[in-house]
């Protein structure tokens, strides 16, 4: 079995500082516990509504940064992901996440879909990721992706051919929509979209979300685990900061994957091909409008 932690926390924008306190606050608790995993939200060593602050809490993740030096020695204890500001050798800015184990930086993941929509202003901010990886871990194969990356069809579909078994995503999701007696609209989509991934990769999957205000946006937490039949197996409350457990029976994979053959059966040629056409094809054709 594996023990997943999730930390659905609130942020104080701009303050890695004060940010890591918590963080190793939740850690201490998850390891008493016998987490081994322990996830926080997108953005969790900075908050989300940074604008002009970005560059200034920018992080690099490596063994000389004093934030992520706390950090791996706690990775010793527990295999952590935490959502950060990074600045690459070139002085660029991405949206990013760092899963460390056993006091190592085993994968770096950089959003690769930043929303410029409605209330978003992230590509204003953050450069464009450009790669979509599973990675191996002491837990098992693992793939990373964050909030807008997984409203996506393909990011999650190409760590799932990548080999990943469990799909962490984490989020910092502003609520919208009307509510709908215990949630409100956005949450709805974002559990019916997780659920959905675990259904048809029959794979574990969970989004972290984080709670709390910024700048006039209200975060709902609301995290979720699903089991690789699609099933719910734990949930965080809206609008509050929570600390919860999820345990994952890795046998339900080979279950799930014995009743539902589908990565055993997808056929991958056939998308390479495909994909090839469509991207290459000068002259579509005229579409006919829906009727």
């Amino acid at each position: 079995m594996i023990k997943l932690a999730i930390a659905q926390i609130d942020t104080v924008l701009g303050n890695v500082e004060a940010n890591l306190e918590k963080h190793m606050a939740r850690i201490d608790e998850a390891v008493q516990a016998k987490a081994d995993l322990v996830v926080f939200p997108e953005l969790s060593l900075t908050g989300y509504a940074l604008q002009d602050l970005t560059a200034e809490v920018a992080l690099r993740p490596a063994s000389d940064d004093p934030t992520f030096q706390t950090l791996l020695r706690a990775s010793q204890r527990a295999d952590l992901l935490v959502g950060f500001v990074e600045e690459d050798e070139r002085h660029r800015i991405y949206n990013s996440a760092a899963y460390l184990s056993q006091g190592e930086i085993l994968s770096i993941h950089r959003k690769v879909y930043l929303p410029t929509y409605g209330m978003f202003d992230e590509s204003r901010y953050f450069a464009w990721g450009d790669s979509i990886r599973a990675f191996d871990t002491p837990l098992g194969r693992l793939g990373v992706l964050i909030c807008e990356d997984f409203w996506h069809a393909s990011p999650p579909y190409l760590l799932w051919l990548d080999g990943a078994d469990l799909l962490l995503f984490i989020s910092a999701s502003p609520g919208r929509g009307l509510d709908t007696g215990d949630a409100l609209e956005s949450a709805r989509w974002v559990e019916h979209v997780a659920q959905a991934y675990a259904s048809l990769f029959t794979t574990f999957v969970t989004n972290v979300g984080r709670v709390g205000f910024e700048d006039g946006l209200g975060f709902w937490g609301g995290s979720v685990v699903f089991d690789p039949h699609g099933e719910l197996i734990a949930r965080g409350p809206y609008h509050e900061e929570s600390l919860f457990f999820a345990e994952l029976d890795p046998h339900q994979l080979h279950r799930a994957r014995t009743r539902l053959p589908l990565l055993r059966d997808e056929r991958t040629e056939l998308v390479h091909r495909e994909l090839q056409r469509i991207r290459h094809s000068d002259s579509p054709g005229p579409r006919k409008p829906f009727k």
